[in-house]
């Protein structure tokens, strides 16, 4: 039934399935969040490949099982290589019913506040949760233990404070929910981190400055692009920066912070969608920012500097399937100079993905085993590192077959 898919190229493959299947591009495109141009473009050749969320939501269209069938000659990843649609299921974590339930909960009775509202313990306390995000071996984890009180406190602060306090409330508020996204992405329902964006956005709106709805659209963008919607993620960042562009002389170092940190995420959603001069130009501006910035300086959960925009070089390499510059870069990257072990845990898979690339997994499977003492979570919960090791298991041959099973079950991955 799939003889005529060998030989051919991702784009030409998903043309075929889609034609079998009786589905026009508009239609296809629809269902995947994407435009009919960007499909086209795909099915030509004229972009890079999807990656991977993007081929799971084709998969899925196109009622395929096995993501694979849609990779072709262009993305080497073996002709034997099996990817199931079974294997992108949701990774649980037991933190989420209670989150879930701190969302939901309508706060129908909510005692007034007796006097003005203190807003500095609730401040620090997101800070606080910021800081563990950055600085825990397993942050999903400890984090989750303490976002459902953070994110019932913030609400309900919301919902007492007084006309003249509510700006401030409403910019913490969001920062809450921003950190909610971080949490729950890849371990709920997307209706779920949906409704955590949006809120987002709604409480930057109600904040109203400018650095709070540009963080609010960062967050929107990062779930825009994990469903698929890289042209709408794109659009949102470069919007945002737009409206921080004019503020950034006499802005303060985080607007500057943040202003760069749009940039970084346009650089890596233009590298996903294949468009290597857009992705070049915003990592460049990113790196033109973050040499203003105080030296040393990190933002508090942006992470944005001088060390994080080296990461998203690497990143935006291997997003390229520019696996040798990838590289090249991330050896050029002291990772002490990385305060966020969160960050530092990333660089070290997004090295591993550049060898994956090209079928080493040999040295995927070190540097994913280098990443999971830094950060265990950045690697538990990474639907990349996932099917890294997944790969090595299932192709990397006798010498490396103990190690890699050993630590697939280590991520309770099925072996």
């Amino acid at each position: 039934m799939f003889d005529d898919l060998a030989g051919q190229r991702t784009g030409r493959r998903i043309q075929i399935l889609r034609e079998r299947k009786g589905l026009s591009r508009p239609t296809l495109a629809g269902l995947v969040g994407m435009s009919s141009s960007w499909l086209k473009d795909v099915e030509r050749g004229r972009l890079l490949p999807p990656r991977l969320p993007t081929l799971v939501k084709l998969a899925e269209a196109l009622g395929v099982g096995d993501v694979a069938l849609l990779a072709g000659t262009d993305m080497n990843i073996g002709d034997t290589a099996s990817i199931p649609m079974a294997s992108f299921a949701r990774i649980p974590h037991e933190a989420i019913p209670a989150i879930r339930d701190a969302i939901r909960d309508p706060l129908l009775t909510v005692p007034p506040a007796d006097g003005p509202l203190d807003i500095a313990p609730l401040t620090d306390r997101v800070a606080n949760a910021w800081r563990l995000w950055h600085g825990s071996t397993t942050h999903r984890t400890d984090v989750g233990r303490i976002l459902p009180g953070l994110i019932q406190d913030a609400r309900i602060a919301e919902r007492v404070a007084e006309p003249e306090q509510r700006r401030e409330v409403n910019a913490v508020l969001s920062d809450v929910y921003a950190l909610t996204q971080h949490e729950i992405v890849w371990a709920s329902e997307p209706e779920l981190i949906w409704v955590v964006a949006d809120r987002s956005v709604s409480a930057a709106h109600n904040a109203d400055r400018p650095v709070t709805l540009a963080g609010a659209a960062w967050t929107l963008a990062i779930v825009q692009r994990s469903m698929g919607d890289l042209d709408g993620a794109v659009q949102l960042v470069t919007d945002a920066a737009a409206l921080l562009r004019p503020r950034l002389d006499d802005g303060s170092v985080q607007l500057q912070a943040m202003y760069g940190a749009l940039h970084l995420h346009a650089a890596t959603t233009s590298a996903r969608a294949g468009r290597e001069g857009e992705a070049l130009w915003h990592l460049d501006e990113g790196d033109r920012t973050a040499k203003r910035l105080p030296k040393g300086y990190h933002h508090p959960w942006t992470q944005f500097g001088t060390s994080n925009v080296a990461v998203h070089s690497v990143s935006v390499g291997a997003d390229l399937s520019k696996s040798a510059t990838a590289r090249d870069r991330a050896q050029q990257i002291d990772p002490d100079t990385i305060p966020s072990r969160e960050r530092r845990a990333r660089l070290m898979v997004e090295t591993a993905r550049s060898y994956h690339q090209k079928r080493d997994y040999s040295a995927a499977l070190d540097w994913l085993e280098r990443a999971y003492p830094v950060c265990n979570d950045s690697v538990h919960y990474s639907p990349q590192a996932r099917q890294m090791v997944s790969d090595a298991v299932d192709c990397g041959g006798p010498m490396i077959d103990r190690r890699s099973r050993t630590f697939a079950q280590l991520l309770e991955l099925p072996v």
